[in-house]
């Protein structure tokens, strides 16, 4: 029986997103994927947070009788992969991320939750606006969007973790970041790996921040080696 992975999306994203890289990587692993609550037209089920979308996870493994799984988490994902290392270890094998965004503080969180405006979302960039909708209804797409910015204001604003309690993570984990990312920070990426144990950052050439510009091809070659 091949090994268990769960793929986990990104913010105000859905499972939907991930599904090239599922069919990729079908052979190799027997591939779980889930919308977090609020998306993917999954009902909002609370506030937004990583605690609450890592026990989503756990509840999603118990309910699939998955005991130990690899996690691939893309951006927030990652982070929520991380996060359910930490508490629930006996839950994870190993975990690569790609495209994660660790350092948080109070302006770095500001910056991204203007870009969460819906109100500009839906008069400077329509189309955007229109894909988010389809994505993520009957849920509202505007209160997606709402509570990630909350999430990332608490994120800002202490709720992030340190590289301390990042390196309490003993399982294998790789760090992987577009070559082009816009978002996130070699620096960062790197200072994390760097503070795991058992971390190593690998940076993937010809890819961007969004999941549908990274070299899927290479992101597997990573996955499956």
């Amino acid at each position: 029986m091949n090994t268990s992975l769960i793929l986990l999306h990104g913010a105000i994203g859905s499972k939907d997103q991930l599904a090239a890289l599922k069919n990729l990587l079908s052979s190799h692993y027997e591939v779980f994927d889930l919308n977090f609550s609020g998306h993917g037209g999954k009902p909002v089920a609370g506030d937004f947070s990583i605690a609450a979308f890592a026990e989503e996870v756990r509840l999603f493994m118990q309910e699939n009788q998955i005991a130990c799984a690899d996690f691939f988490g893309y951006s927030m994902g990652g982070y929520v992969a991380l996060y359910l290392a930490l508490t629930h270890p006996e839950l994870v094998n190993q975990v690569t991320t790609l495209g994660t965004k660790f350092a948080w503080d109070s302006a770095i969180a500001e910056k991204e939750m203007k870009m969460l405006n819906p109100e500009k979302i839906a008069e400077k960039i329509p189309h955007f606006a229109a894909a988010l909708q389809a994505r993520h209804q009957p849920v509202d797409w505007k209160v997606v969007l709402h509570k990630t910015a909350d999430m990332l204001h608490g994120l800002g604003n202490g709720h992030a973790f340190s590289l301390t309690q990042w390196a309490a993570i003993q399982q294998p984990v790789l760090i992987c970041l577009g070559d082009d990312d816009q978002m996130v920070t070699r620096e960062e990426s790197e200072a994390v790996a760097a503070a795991l144990p058992n971390g190593r950052f690998q940076l993937l050439p010809n890819s961007k921040h969004p999941i549908e510009q990274a070299d899927l091809e290479k992101l597997v070659n990573l996955l499956i080696c």
